[in-house]
């Protein structure tokens, strides 16, 4: 009996399909240290054979069984390849997945646990999976998952979400997130732990650090518009019943379009834009938090600070050393106390 099946669909994201392999070859290879039973997995597909990933690489796959037969394993499913809703719609209604997606509703359907990353959340829900679930995916895919999914509730700041036996995540390197999270619910924490120590995978719990306010329309026209302005008119950013007018609509109707296209208010896209733009010139310039916060628009640093805890999880200084960690050279004093 396996631990983990990984369920591998033409065209997935190498990346996602490799973190999942590597993470359980070296919880393999630490759980002696660990005093943890190893890990066992099989990687599965449709029709078996070598699967094409969308990077170009290849893996090797068993072919899923065509009789379903009661199953312990948790089965995963990472990244589909596809990261905008038409192409993943016309992903998911093609004739190749559509036994994959019945695969997966019997496996659920027994009570099976399963779990995807990025947008193969999607096919959990097409899979009938997600109702009266709290998930996550990745941030700007979002707004449609729950558009077309009213029943259940999209937590899309969440890195990883786990509701009974359905346990999703974010972007396609969430799956590093979703793999050590398994790890540590089936094989305990000691041995999760170690495998995120040996390959420097750091906790993360929130997505919302990541998120890009322009990235967030999914092409919606309104949102692109009001995000320009936004960002246009710092460090005096347009009140939401500015914006209204501009636009020729009620405040009442911005909220409702804005709210439809991203899954927040029209006050927080303004919050999101003046954030986003406090981050990128803490990551890129040598100005002080409190040259910073004046540059897009807050009283003083404090205010600038508690917001970026708030929604990042993180003090702006943080930011800044975290570029420096990655390579990015001297960073200059931050007064971040």
């Amino acid at each position: 009996m396996h631990d983990f099946t990984i369920l591998v669909l033409p065209g997935a994201y190498g990346s996602s399909v490799a973190v999942t392999l590597d993470i359980l070859n070296a919880a393999v290879a630490l759980a002696p240290r660990a005093k943890s039973p190893r890990p066992t997995w099989r990687v599965m597909s449709p029709d078996g054979g070598a699967v094409a990933l969308g990077s170009g690489l290849r893996v090797d796959t068993a072919a899923l069984p065509r009789r379903s037969r009661a199953d312990a394993s948790t089965w995963i499913l990472p990244g589909l390849g596809v990261d905008d809703p038409a192409q993943l719609a016309r992903r998911l209604a093609s004739a190749d997945i559509a036994p994959t997606i019945a695969a997966v509703r019997r496996h659920g359907g027994r009570g099976g646990a399963v779990a995807a990353s990025c947008s193969a959340v999607f096919l959990l829900q097409a899979a009938g999976l997600l109702r009266q679930r709290r998930v996550t995916t990745s941030w700007w895919l979002a707004p449609e998952l729950r558009r077309i999914e009213p029943g259940c509730v999209v937590d899309a700041d969440r890195m990883v979400c786990a509701d009974g036996p359905v346990t999703t995540a974010g972007a396609a390197f969430a799956q590093s997130d979703l793999m050590l999270h398994l790890l540590r619910t089936r094989f305990g924490t000691e041995l999760a732990d170690a495998v995120g120590r040996v390959l420097l995978i750091d906790g993360r719990q929130a997505q919302a650090p990541f998120a890009l306010p322009s990235m967030m329309s999914n092409g919606n026209p309104l949102v692109a518009r009001l995000t320009q302005c936004i960002e246009s008119a710092l460090p005096h950013p347009p009140s939401v019943a500015a914006l209204a007018e501009r636009f020729a609509m009620s405040q009442r109707t911005l909220a409702r379009q804005v709210r439809a296209a991203t899954g927040q208010g029209a006050l927080a896209l303004v919050q999101s834009v003046r954030l986003n733009r406090a981050r990128m010139l803490i990551e890129s310039s040598r100005m002080t938090v409190e040259q910073i916060a004046a540059e897009v628009g807050y009283e003083d640093a404090t205010a600038l600070r508690r917001l970026m805890r708030r929604a990042a999880g993180a003090a702006p200084s943080q930011f800044r050393s975290g570029r420096r960690s990655a390579g990015a050279g001297p960073a200059p004093a931050v007064r971040d106390a």
